[in-house]
């Protein structure tokens, strides 16, 4: 058998074994891109290597495959690049403000390095350093939110539970406290970092977003609720060009020849659509909500992306340049008047 044969074997028994819910032919024809007389072979391998894969049927009508033992079923190798990896995306996610869950992908790699020998350890650290610098994030300047780890913590044991919580809770603008018995659904990241949550008997579907660093406290309370089957944290997120919930518009924007082509590599919305013009620009559509965060979006293009739709947008950045430029005068003179 080709060596390469012999990696994809070892891959999948380590799938059956990373997974309680087992792994059906279909699950092996995807994850590896075979067809299902080879993903059948790989099975039938699998389960002649390791006598302890077992198959049961979950109810789904599917068969599915598991490694019931939960002991390593071999030598797995962990490589370099897989730590450089974990490393890289803990400092993404600390320089995002995100420590606890950067702290976790940090306990997942010491664990994986204590599966190691010494001489192995000894042998990959000039490597791992050498990736660990040569994979250096770029450090943005600029002002982060402060979210208190125990917030986190007790937010996702409410979620896991899940039980209701009781929020102290800062309004971003007034600067008002209050207190809030809200069902804690998930996190929305972006610019600002934000819990969503569910208030029983408010209009909408009773969801809203309540940003982590303005929440103070928060007490797991006893009595426990059921999420809506049909909410869908991504589908959610999808209603808006950030993550400001509104009623979503259809928009049109102009993208000028100049960057036409850095814009097509921009995911502007999941919805999106590109139409090519003979002048060589592009028309993008999409439907979301969020005027003011396209709006800011649209600062930072200096003009190459021009909004046509709908006039809620126009009327946006018109406020909000006024706005800023009133507060900016030049030599003592309002802009703003001229």
């Amino acid at each position: 058998m080709r060596y390469e044969k012999s990696q994809a074997l070892l891959r999948l028994a380590i799938e059956m074994q990373a997974t309680a819910e087992g792994v059906t032919l279909q699950d092996i024809m995807a994850a590896h891109g075979v067809s299902r007389r080879t993903a059948e072979r790989m099975r039938d391998a699998v389960c002649q290597v390791f006598p302890q894969v077992e198959e049961f049927d979950a109810g789904d009508g599917f068969k599915r495959w598991r490694v019931s033992s939960r002991r390593p079923i071999t030598a797995i190798p962990v490589t370099t690049d897989e730590l450089t990896a974990l490393h890289s995306a803990a400092e993404t996610l600390r320089r995002a403000a995100r420590d606890d869950q950067a702290d976790m992908l940090g306990s997942v790699s010491a664990k994986l390095r204590s599966l190691l020998k010494t001489n192995e350890l000894l042998a990959m650290e000039p490597d791992y350093e050498a990736m660990a610098q040569a994979e250096g994030l770029v450090f943005t300047p600029g002002p982060r939110p402060r979210i208190d780890p125990v917030v986190l913590a007790e937010l996702r044991e409410a979620i896991k539970g899940p039980n209701e919580v009781d929020l102290l809770y800062r309004a971003r603008f007034s600067g008002e406290e209050g207190r809030h018995k809200v069902q804690p659904y998930g996190f929305l990241y972006g610019s600002r970092h934000y819990l969503v949550a569910r208030l029983p008997g408010l209009e909408s579907g009773g969801f809203r977003l309540f940003s982590l660093s303005n929440i103070g406290e928060v007490n797991r309370l006893e009595s426990s609720f059921t999420r809506q089957a049909d909410f869908s944290l991504e589908q959610y997120a999808a209603n808006s060009f950030g993550v400001y919930q509104e009623t979503p518009f259809k928009v049109v924007w102009r993208i000028s020849p100049d960057v036409a082509d850095d814009a097509r590599t921009f995911l502007f919305h999941p919805t999106q659509e590109f139409e090519e013009q003979a002048d060589g620009s592009l028309i993008l559509r999409f439907e979301a909500g969020g005027l003011v965060e396209m709006a800011w979006h649209l600062f930072t293009w200096e003009g190459e992306i021009q909004a046509l739709e709908p006039p809620e947008l126009l009327e946006t950045i018109r406020v909000i340049t006024r706005s800023f430029v009133a507060a900016h005068p030049i030599g003592g003179k309002d802009v703003a008047d001229g």
